[in-house]
């Protein structure tokens, strides 16, 4: 009797460890959270967000761009959707953030999952599978979406401005910012590739066009004709001229990496990764259109795993009724 008690209660304790364990690595995140509450959630969204990208295919990119924003700054909690008020600039504010374009999306999505399953689905998920079906439905990657998280009420510019990753970091400080948020190396050269798709600006590249290290040069690893060409496109100033991120920039397809390995990505960090072993030997993995699945596998699992990041789940936070307004 004594040994049946001892070993029922190294199961129990056992038992617990495994529930721990799973939650610190899943965070609570399930891909089938909603499946009782709301159970035709992602129907709802992907038909809303067809909609809006069967007319403008060119919001999947900022779709995209803004779940990565929003991840970066205290993890996927929405916070980058909150509007500034009297007393707070949000993240919206930001520099980094001032180019995002496709709130409409989320705002109209939230109001028709609201009208099924009103204050269950947070704005945060809502965000993670437009994301994902924006992307879908442009013929890019696809991945299963895990869900249950909740929404922060915090969103503060200052904060956008020094965690999101800058278009002028060198490859260390690349692997820091990934690192910080506990990213691999892997994960910074697969997310990179989202820059396969979407266009930039010029205010974004000129320091590399005119005045590199403050001594008026060039950036000597861009290719000189590349640098010729951006140099007649932009102008020292320039922040309203836009620029493709590569050469098929409508076309979810492993181009950036080929740019890049000809030393023709648009920003510093897209020519970082020719500075790191594992980034520069991933992108030569990438030249050929064999690497082309494997590109998309591997991007849908970089983007499970920036879905994790510093979730707030269970009581913790909140779910939004307007996604631009704490309640």
């Amino acid at each position: 009797m004594a040994l049946s008690k001892s070993l029922s209660l190294i199961f129990l304790q056992l038992l617990c460890v495994l529930c721990v364990l799973n939650l610190s690595n899943g965070k609570g995140l399930d891909v089938n959270f909603y499946e009782k509450t709301c159970p035709f959630l992602e129907f709802i969204v992907k038909d809303v967000t067809a909609k809006f990208i069967s007319r403008t295919p060119s919001l999947a990119p900022p779709l995209l761009r803004m779940h990565f924003h929003d991840c970066f700054v205290r993890g996927c909690d929405g916070s980058v959707l909150l509007n500034s008020t009297s007393k707070n600039q949000a993240e919206k504010a930001a520099i980094p953030n001032q180019f995002l374009i496709g709130y409409q999306v989320i705002d109209a999505v939230k109001s028709a999952v609201e009208k099924i399953c009103p204050g269950v689905v947070s704005c945060a998920d809502i965000v993670a599978l437009v994301a994902r079906d924006a992307i879908t439905l442009i013929k890019g990657p696809s991945w299963q979406v895990e869900l249950g998280r909740r929404d922060g009420t915090v969103s503060i510019a200052s904060e956008a401005l020094n965690k999101l990753p800058s278009p002028f970091m060198n490859i260390t400080q690349l692997k820091a910012s990934f690192q910080s948020v506990g990213l691999s190396v892997k994960d910074l050269a697969v997310l990179s590739g989202g820059h396969t798709i979407g266009i930039s600006h010029c205010i974004g590249v000129n320091p590399r066009l005119f005045n590199f290290t403050g001594k008026g040069d060039t950036d000597p690893s861009l290719d000189p004709k590349y640098l010729a060409k951006l140099r007649r496109q932009c102008k020292p100033g320039d922040v309203t001229t836009i620029l493709p991120m590569d050469s098929s920039p409508k076309k979810f397809d492993i181009d950036y990496y080929t740019t890049v390995s000809n030393r023709r990505g648009l920003f510093q960090s897209d020519a970082a990764l020719l500075d790191d072993t594992e980034t520069k030997t991933y992108i030569q993995q990438h030249l050929s259109h064999a690497g082309s699945m494997r590109f998309f596998d591997d991007f849908g699992v970089s983007m499970v795993n920036m879905g994790r990041i510093g979730v707030l789940t269970g009581k913790n936070g909140e779910i939004r009724k307007q996604c631009a307004f704490v309640n």
